[in-house]
């Protein structure tokens, strides 16, 4: 623990929805709703407007269409989001090396070492410099914990939404936490805040009247001991620069069952190729190959084959997958699959076999990787996808940039507006029309104005 509150911890406002909020006009200020839109969808962000509504993220789709029915539903945009984070996080590296990104949108740093703070005021000099230059940078707010300690500087944030910074005095911890749930604390969810609840235990003070043994015997010894010392304000946990990525992994939920074996296995295969698209835009390779199989009862199945050294070979990837999927039993349907590659490393090792074996493959070359694999870290290759679904970035030979609002019976229909316009027009085409295009996304803010 940290006698001044020089942890700093970065959460960005409902950050996918505020995004395009604010690369779209007309929705500044209206209740956005971002995530799957098919029938088993889930809520990735929802906008603060939609939250008054109930809509909260992780939520089934189909719940918050009842919830928000006039709501604009977008999918995700998950390559402007990334640029986006990029941006924010190369502001966090300049007060500190010490830098520890939790997601594209949340991360911890140590102002101390970065020499920017030792003190609370300079803690929050620092913290409101930052916020001013997020906002300036990207156009959208993010909200500043500051704390002795990781756990602390986190709570401190949640408490600064949205668009504040709240700094906690180190030594004050243990009246914070007293009268909160033990919801509050790290590692403490539903299952195990109802076990406590049943013992009497609702919150943090009553973690610490309980004591440790107590704890230690509903909980056991690690999580037990652990729970005791945050309740008591304790964390020691420091700032870690480099979290090591340990897998990389796709998969797709299914608007309905799958249940031809042909093509589950063309799906697995697919899904192989997108994996190892992402692989080689991490700039890794990995020796683990994982199948995840969720069935039609929603029992999930892992399976997993290690390779004698890590590759990036998409045909290695896509034949060990379907060999995993082999020793599946798919009858009654396939609700979700997903491919994974874990065992990381900076470097290739051809898997020489595999490579003779394509080399003599009666599979045209032209095949062994299609386009829009080659092309998946792109945005426009994003948006080619599933070409006119709702959010996606557009653009008009005679009308400009603009965003898809919805598509159907052949038509699609776009609203021509850029980040720094005012709300656009509406203007609807054939599916086909060779003028309408997908398009990268725009920035938020000019170049000149971030300058």
């Amino acid at each position: 623990m940290r006698a001044a509150p020089t942890i700093l911890h970065l959460d960005m406002d409902a950050f996918f929805a505020a995004a395009e909020q604010a690369s779209k006009p007309s929705l500044r200020g209206k209740p956005v709703i971002v995530g799957g839109l098919g029938p088993r969808g889930v809520v990735a962000t929802a906008s603060y407007e939609a939250r008054r509504f109930g809509v909260h993220s992780a939520m089934p789709m189909g719940q918050a269409r009842r919830l928000a029915p006039n709501a604009a539903y977008l999918v995700p945009r998950f390559a402007f989001y990334r640029s986006i984070s990029e941006q924010v996080m190369e502001l966090l590296r300049r007060l500190s090396p010490l830098v520890e990104p939790l997601s594209l949108d949340e991360a911890f740093v140590d102002l101390e070492a970065g020499g920017v703070a030792d003190d609370s005021a300079s803690a929050r000099a620092a913290g409101e410099r930052l916020r001013a230059d997020i906002l300036a940078t990207t156009g959208l707010s993010g909200s500043v914990g500051l704390a002795g300690s990781k756990m602390i500087a986190k709570i401190a944030s949640e408490e600064a939404k949205p668009n504040g910074l709240v700094l906690i005095e180190p030594g004050t911890e243990r009246e914070l936490l007293g009268p909160r749930s033990v919801r509050i604390l790290p590692g403490v969810g539903p299952a195990t805040g109802e076990h406590l609840r049943r013992a009497g235990m609702s919150t943090v003070a009553d973690l610490v009247e309980a004591g440790e043994d107590e704890l230690v015997r509903l909980l056991g010894r690690a999580h037990g001991t652990s729970l005791h010392r945050m309740a008591q304000g304790y964390d020691d946990r420091p700032v870690v620069a480099e979290r090591e990525t340990k897998s990389v992994s796709v998969e797709d939920t299914f608007d309905v069952d799958l249940h031809d074996r042909v093509r589950i296995r063309m799906e697995v295969e697919r899904l192989a190729e997108r994996c190892v698209a992402r692989l080689r835009a991490s700039g890794h390779s990995g020796r683990t190959i994982v199948l995840k199989v969720r069935r039609y009862d929603f029992s999930t199945l892992t399976r997993s084959e290690t390779l004698r050294g890590p590759t990036d070979d998409p045909g290695v990837v896509r034949e060990a997958a379907g060999r995993l999927l082999e020793a599946v039993d798919t009858t009654g349907g396939v609700r979700l699959l997903g491919v994974g590659v874990s065992g990381l490393a900076d470097y290739t090792q051809e898997d020489l076999f595999a490579q003779a074996e394509a080399e003599v493959s009666e599979r045209p070359a032209e095949e062994a990787v299609p386009p829009e694999a080659e092309e998946a870290a792109s945005p426009v290759a994003e948006s080619a996808e599933r070409v006119w679904a709702p959010g996606r970035d557009v653009r008009h030979a005679a009308h400009g940039a603009g965003w898809v609002q919805g598509s159907g019976v052949g038509r699609v229909t776009v609203r021509f507006e850029e980040p720094w316009s005012g709300p656009g027009r509406v203007r609807t085409f054939a599916v086909d029309d060779p003028e309408l295009e997908p398009s990268e996304p725009l920035p938020l803010v000019r170049r000149d104005e971030a300058a």
